[in-house]
């Protein structure tokens, strides 16, 4: 039996480990995760935030700003972006990615992505963004291919936990690649990042939310209250099986040392004080007083169950580029 047959199957969920209970699809996933929480990424991270992991390689000198742009220099760069071409960004958050190759490197972008907050920020900052399911989008959606086709962070909200156990996981993620094939000519590339399941993570059945705050059992349950339909695969294999029928892999890293370093800075700018920050915090306190789910969601900004499951190699973060063949 393999690791991820031993560990992530359990014999039996416990509502200790279990999601938030009113999220009921995809799209109020999205809503719950990143549009509830909207203003305080905004008044934290900026305008067109970037929400992935940046790119230090070893060179932590830099500044999670640095970090970022020199990720998405490696984008441009490993796909071979140049003015005019056109690309698609499945799952752009609030635009980070593409305000950088639009600016820098002459793209014509579009993105997609299904928080509503998410797609009026980066409309109301000149980027064309669709509100729209990105396992939806097919070359007629925007009137052909796309020379280049971007994915970070978004290919781990693919797959939920009740379609892992239903042995669905492999099937849907190589549709989703057989999607991105089709949206690309023979040649052109594709750049994706992921968080997965890492090393060294525990038994889905110990998960606990009730459990002492330093314990893996208590972080990984709050991930599932952050993330309450996604969930991961373990480690990068999974991933380069479902695309080798459509890509080719060009090349491959472990960003999970980088996504420790950036998330101790989103941390440091989520507690930085701003009045308008913290006025926006004071309009939330009777969502908070009365729902326990909101508590929930306000103790992932307070203890950033990301970084320590990267920190513990709960979890892992790969970085991938492919190739589109026959």
């Amino acid at each position: 039996m393999s690791k991820e047959s031993s560990v992530l199957q359990p014999t039996h969920d416990t509502d200790k480990s279990q999601g938030v209970g009113f999220v009921k699809t995809k799209a109020e996933e999205m809503d719950y995760c990143y549009t509830v929480p909207d203003k305080i990424f905004q008044l934290s991270l900026g305008k067109n935030a970037h929400f992935s992991g940046a790119r230090y390689m070893g060179d932590y000198t830099m500044s999670v700003d640095e970090a970022q742009a020199k990720k998405c220099d490696y984008v441009g760069e490993m796909l071979g972006m140049k003015k005019g071409d056109t690309v698609i960004d499945l799952g752009c958050g609030w635009g980070g990615l593409l305000r950088h190759l639009t600016d820098n490197f002459g793209i014509q972008g579009t993105g997609v992505t299904l928080s509503q907050g998410q797609a009026k920020h980066g409309q109301e900052t000149g980027l064309n963004v669709h509100h729209m399911d990105m396992r939806t989008v097919t070359p007629e959606t925007f009137g052909g291919q796309f020379d280049h086709v971007t994915a970070l962070g978004s290919f781990e909200h693919l797959c939920s936990y009740e379609e892992f156990l239903e042995g669905k996981q492999d099937e849907i993620y190589r549709t989703f690649f057989k999607q991105v094939r089709d949206l690309l000519p023979v040649g052109k590339r594709f750049y994706m990042q992921t968080m997965t399941f890492g090393r060294k993570v525990i038994p889905r059945e110990t998960w606990d939310i009730n459990a002492p705050k330093h314990t893996d059992e208590y972080i990984m349950a709050l991930m599932v209250k952050q993330f309450p339909l996604s969930w991961l695969p373990y480690m990068e294999k999974p991933v380069i099986e479902a695309a080798k029928p459509y890509f080719k892999l060009v090349d491959i890293s472990s960003g999970r040392a980088d996504y420790v370093v950036t998330n101790e800075e989103w941390t440091r700018r989520y507690n930085k004080f701003t009045p308008l920050k913290y006025w926006y915090f004071l309009r939330l306190l009777p969502e908070y007083i009365t729902n326990k789910e909101f508590r929930h969601m306000l103790a992932i900004l307070r203890y950033a169950p990301n970084r320590r499951c990267f920190e513990r190699e709960l979890f892992d973060h790969f970085r991938y580029v492919f190739e589109r063949v026959e």
